[in-house]
């Protein structure tokens, strides 16, 4: 089977809709901080709101992924998700009332909840056992794409407009309609047979999915969970890249060659991953994020920092498409959107405890102290990888 069978019509549709949706939100991500503190916003309070945003994000994947599998729908969550996210861009430009950016914030990230399990069963349906990891590294490519060229258009608009935030706002605002755009293209398969097991949803319902989920999926996802709690926010390497002596326009340009390594390697490891098993692959990104959690101290030149997130991109190549091929491998396909949805739900929680950890460590006992002790539980998670769980067998789900 060659490629342009095995990467569909529909999954090039989904993987342009993230593009676009991952170039509105990174156009803003570098600058939201330094916005925030510019209409009042302490760091503390922006550590509330993004704790906030986050969360409602992690857990309404949960809901929304089981409210997908029940009525065996996909596009509806797709289409609603990703327009939500697309409005939620200039609405930031109407006030900067404290209550209305939370608000603001909140419906970006509650869209992105909505739509993410769905769009990941898509991706399931849309691809066989055998190429799973590529369908996904695929689609994280194309959507890394969008993180690069993202804050890359936000620098050169403030080359020439410097301080021009509400304006950017309302620029991102275009990227976010050809991703509702192209959201409308897509052609879901009907399916007419409801999942007739599943119980009655509320909110926190998918949490019993994993007491009902079977003990391969347990050993996987406590595996993540666990290394979740000690994979903190992206924020904090940019912090240590700030105190070692980088300039703001070079963190962000560290910043972007990141998501362009994530962006080049996400595809051709995916096709890897496939080949000589997602364990492996996986394994080896936990590897290189261990690597890259002592390397990054000793960061003081260009040079190798380069090199260090270089390698933190091939980390997140080997982990961010592959978790979600993984979990589908190993999952009913009716239940894919609820078990993606119930471990990214748990995730949420796991990375606010994470942040809060480390930022904790690092107040009280400096940088080193927080990203060896990330480090050395890195590793030891590997272990539990490498000794406990089994590789993936096509044909489980």
């Amino acid at each position: 089977m060659n490629d342009l069978k095995i990467i569909t019509k529909t999954v090039w549709l989904l993987s342009f809709v993230s593009f676009f949706t991952d170039l509105a939100s990174e156009m803003l991500y570098p600058v939201m901080p330094i916005y925030l503190k510019s209409i009042g916003f302490s760091v503390f309070l922006i550590g509330i709101l993004e704790g906030i945003a986050e969360a409602v994000s992690g857990l309404s994947k949960g809901y929304f992924g089981k409210m997908s599998d029940i009525s065996q729908k996909r596009l509806p969550f797709v289409k609603v998700g990703y327009t939500l996210s697309a409005i939620s861009k200039p609405l930031m430009a109407v006030s900067v009332l404290p209550l209305w950016v939370f608000a603001v914030r909140t419906i970006d990230r509650l869209g992105k909840g909505i739509r993410t399990g769905a769009r990941d069963a898509i991706l399931s349906a849309e691809s066989s056992p055998k190429n799973k990891a590529k369908v996904f590294g695929f689609h994280r490519s194309v959507d890394s794409f969008g993180a690069v060229a993202g804050p890359i258009l936000a620098l050169i608009f403030f080359y020439y407009y410097p301080g021009k935030y509400l304006y950017l706002f309302i620029l991102a605002f275009i990227p976010g309609i050809f991703a509702v755009l192209f959201s409308f293209l897509i052609k879901e398969k009907v399916k007419k047979n409801l999942n007739e097991n599943s119980d009655r949803n509320s909110f926190f319902s998918f949490i019993m999915y994993w007491k009902n989920s079977s003990l391969e999926y347990k050993k996987l996802v406590s595996g993540m969970l666990v290394f979740a709690l000690f994979n903190s926010s992206d924020i904090f390497l940019l912090l240590l890249l700030k105190q070692n002596g980088f300039s703001d326009t070079a963190v962000i340009s560290i910043y972007i060659f990141y998501n362009l390594v994530f962006s080049v390697f996400a595809y051709p490891l995916g096709i890897l991953a496939d080949k000589i098993g997602l364990k492996n692959i996986f394994i080896s990104g936990l590897l290189f994020f261990t690597v890259v959690y002592v390397l990054i101290l000793y960061s003081t030149n260009l040079y190798l920092c380069l090199i260090v997130f270089t390698v933190y991109g091939i980390y997140a190549a080997c982990t961010d498409g592959i978790i979600k091929a993984w979990i589908s491998l190993i999952t009913p396909k009716d239940e894919i959107a609820t078990a993606i949805g119930t471990f990214a739900g748990f995730q949420s929680i796991c990375a606010m405890i994470a942040s809060s950890f480390t930022g904790f460590l690092w107040f009280m006992f400096g940088a080193e102290v927080a990203f060896f002790t990330t480090a050395i539980f890195t590793f030891l998670i590997m272990i539990y990888f490498y000794l406990f769980v089994r590789k993936p067998i096509i044909g489980d789900s």
